[in-house]
């Protein structure tokens, strides 16, 4: 039986954001090199959804994509990315040309995206009032000095201090912190109903990064916005958001609650990088333990399972050999892996 195109069913009505089967790759001297190979995930409305995995994965590069802002070098992305619109109606971003009008019309108007580094993104010649007025204006048709009070109404709501003060300054004046809080001032313009959040406190000393962390929880209960949230740091992912996606070498490898995955992972990779991490009160005369080896080549992917060559669990002649399908729990917790359940039942058993 002939399968049925994915964009031509329906979402259902909760979901706000759906990627199936993305791949982005990108052509290089040393081969084709799989950025993104395959990746599959959704995120609800008013959801907060985390993905992790290690530098290389992919998280950036499938972000940019929901966006249509990858390099101009990268292959044309294949699988779908589907978006709800505010108005209900389905959007099929993945057969949307970068410049196209609805593409301008979505970002910024209904997808905002908060990058790694406000300095590289904001740009150096104009105010922060200006970028934030200019981007409000594009979406609204509202005067120069009702967008300018808008600019500092926004400012105000991201706990900027000073804010009359701060929409006439340049963003070299401002501190990382700072930075970050004009950044997602100028996300939030035109409240979207889906935030992209890459890596948003990097570079950012631990208290600053912690207000930055409680401001996007604030905002987003406050404003019911889904949020797509890649953090730097795995251990920051639990106090932000509710359900996680695991990606490794361009893949997502699991699925589920916060709960799920850090307290029940059925993926060998996410248990690796669970007791990587340190734990108040539970570290102390131990050594935290690594993930052997390194991530490969994007563009020499091992064979079967592509963690496979890292994995203290791995089977020859089967992880080396066949590619896992995901396994899908009750609960609807996913892993791709070949022995996720019984790993699962053993890591519990100990």
């Amino acid at each position: 039986m002939k399968q049925q195109n994915p964009a031509l069913i329906p979402m259902p009505p909760e979901r706000l954001l759906e990627l199936d089967n993305v791949g982005v790759h990108f052509p290089t001297r040393e081969g084709l090199v799989k950025a993104v190979n395959g990746v599959s995930y959704h995120v609800n409305r008013g959801e907060v959804l985390g993905i992790v995995g290690e530098s290389g994965s992919g998280k950036s590069v499938t972000a940019r994509s929901i966006m249509r802002l990858q390099a101009k070098n990268a292959l044309d992305a294949s699988g779908t990315i589907r978006f709800r619109r505010q108005s209900g109606a389905e959007v099929l971003i993945s057969s949307e040309d970068r410049q196209s009008r609805t593409m301008r019309q979505l970002r910024g108007g209904e997808i905002g995206m908060v990058f790694q580094e406000p300095m590289t993104a904001l740009s150096p010649v104009h105010t922060i009032g200006t970028q934030i007025a200019r981007t409000v204006m594009l979406h609204r048709k509202v005067s120069k000095a009702e967008a300018r009070a808008q600019a500092i109404a926004l400012l105000t709501r991201v706990q900027m201090p000073r804010p009359n003060d701060i929409v006439d300054r340049y963003p070299h004046h401002l501190s990382g912190g700072m930075r970050q809080r004009a950044m997602i001032a100028l996300a939030l313009a035109c409240d979207p109903v889906l935030l992209i959040a890459d890596e948003p406190t990097t570079a950012l000393d631990v208290t600053t990064e912690a207000q930055i962390l409680e401001l996007l929880k604030s905002l987003q209960q406050e404003l019911n916005m889904a949020i797509v949230f890649i953090p730097h740091n795995f251990g920051v992912v639990a106090h932000i958001a509710d359900r996680v996606a695991v990606m490794y070498l361009g893949r997502v490898v699991e699925t589920g609650t916060v709960d799920e995955i850090f307290y029940e992972p059925k993926h060998p990779y996410t248990q690796a990088l669970l007791q990587s991490i340190p734990r108040l009160g539970k570290s102390h005369g131990r050594r935290l333990r690594t993930i052997s080896g390194m991530v490969p080549d994007p563009y020499n992917v091992p064979p079967g399972c592509s963690f496979h060559p890292r994995c203290l669990k791995a089977v020859g002649g089967v992880c080396n050999v066949t590619t896992p399908e995901d396994v899908v729990f009750p609960s609807g917790q996913r892993a791709r892996c070949h022995y996720a359940g019984d790993i699962a039942i053993a890591e519990a058993a100990q």
